[in-house]
């Protein structure tokens, strides 16, 4: 049996005729840049969100682009963030010449380590005099540590921007008048950035993000800047870029939108199958196998809360990964590595003096993880199939 590692045509199926009916209206109706269909969209992730504005933009990389240049991120300036992500993250802050200051993240969640973030700027006062943001990472699905990320942001006087382009619809657990407030990812910082390739929970059928905000100023901002800073047409106060979201774009994933309780449960779902399904074939007792861990998971239980983890990727840590993704690959089993090469170890940043910098527990994740089919209409057969593989793969050794 083959076994993909996305099956978007599974996805497409049930609502490809809402589909091509919203994009032939939008077709027919000439307004092909912006207007009511983008409108509709960022005030329904907006809502979803639980914050006063939303933003529709080009693309992820672009979200957190702009939500830089609208905090006047430029060079000389420094943003904390980690280097076990996407590219775009350390992207978006070296192309306004600012510069990025890594902390290594927490081997269990992948997201960034609040204790060394403390520590990273208490041993470099320098580089905290110059730092203007904080830009943590929602990795796979699930929320960094935001409580302590957020006081110490507080602390230094800076803005919080959510790298939440693999979390939209997480929740992450904060302290508020005694008691437990769960959030939404990109909720809690100044400005939460989200991506809509097609990959994400919420995928469109070509690029596109979205910035979310509190801040009415930043937002009106943002909006600006997304035009090349024109307000009105044709007069720039402000020097901006094209980051504009398509109508086409944003009446799919408006059509998406409503069905993503649906999907992160299915997700979390398949999360849960893969447990009873690895233990079952011993493959955690003897250690060769780490299942994700859902670091919010008992709370979320205690508080009745579903949405703690949203597996945007299912990652797992495991002996022999380089032979083993082969041995997959050889088998019809989709796998991913997610992410060979840390931010610090990338040929373009060579000359940055960061090659020789160490950031263990992302090294040796970049060295032992690889992700596994997690979507939602992935089926129990196909799961069987998967770990079935990795069974035989160490049997075989």
């Amino acid at each position: 049996m083959t076994v993909p590692l996305l099956d978007l045509r599974a996805q497409l199926a049930p609502l490809r005729d809402e589909i091509l009916t919203a994009v032939t209206e939008v077709i027919d109706s000439t307004t092909y840049i912006m207007g009511p269909k983008v409108e509709a969209l960022e005030r329904h992730v907006a809502e979803y969100c639980g914050v006063e504005h939303a933003i529709g933009v080009s693309s992820g990389t672009d979200a957190l682009l702009l939500a830089l240049m609208a905090l006047n991120v430029g060079p000389g300036d420094v943003v904390l963030t980690t280097p076990y992500t996407f590219f775009a993250t350390m992207g978006s802050i070296l192309r306004l010449g600012a510069t990025p200051l890594f902390v290594d993240i927490d081997p269990v969640s992948y997201n960034m380590d609040p204790q060394q973030a403390e520590a990273v700027l208490a041993a470099h006062p320098e580089a905290a005099a110059k730092l203007k943001a904080i830009m943590p990472v929602h990795l796979y699905g699930q929320c960094a540590d935001m409580a302590p990320l957020l006081r110490m942001a507080a602390g230094y006087g800076v803005p919080v921007i959510e790298d939440a382009a693999q979390a939209i619809g997480a929740v992450c657990p904060l302290a508020e008048g005694g008691k437990t407030v769960w959030q939404r990812a990109g909720a809690m910082g100044t400005a939460g950035c989200f991506s809509f390739f097609p990959s994400k929970n919420l995928g469109g059928i070509g690029d596109g993000g979205m910035i979310v905000t509190n801040d009415a100023a930043l937002a009106e901002k943002m909006r600006i800047l997304r035009v090349h800073g024109s307000a009105p047409k044709y007069y720039h106060r402000l020097i901006g870029g094209n980051f504009r979201l398509d109508p086409l774009q944003a009446v799919v994933l408006d059509i998406k939108l409503p069905h993503l309780p649906t999907w992160h449960q299915a997700r979390r779902d398949n999360a849960g199958r893969y447990q009873r399904l690895f233990t079952e074939a011993g493959l955690l007792a003897t250690g060769v196998v780490t299942l994700p861990h859902a670091v919010y998971g008992e709370a979320a239980r205690r508080d009745g809360v579903a949405d703690h983890h949203i597996y945007n990727q299912f990652v797992i840590r495991v002996e022999a990964r380089d032979e083993l993704i082969q041995h997959l690959h050889s088998s019809g089993i989709g796998a991913e590595i997610y992410y060979p090469v840390p931010l610090h170890q990338q040929e373009c940043v060579a000359s940055l003096g960061y090659g020789g910098l160490s950031f263990p527990a992302a090294e040796r994740a970049a060295q032992e993880t690889l992700a596994l089919p997690i979507y939602p209409e992935l089926t129990e057969a196909m799961q069987q199939e998967v770990v079935a593989a990795i069974a035989a793969f160490y049997r075989g050794r």
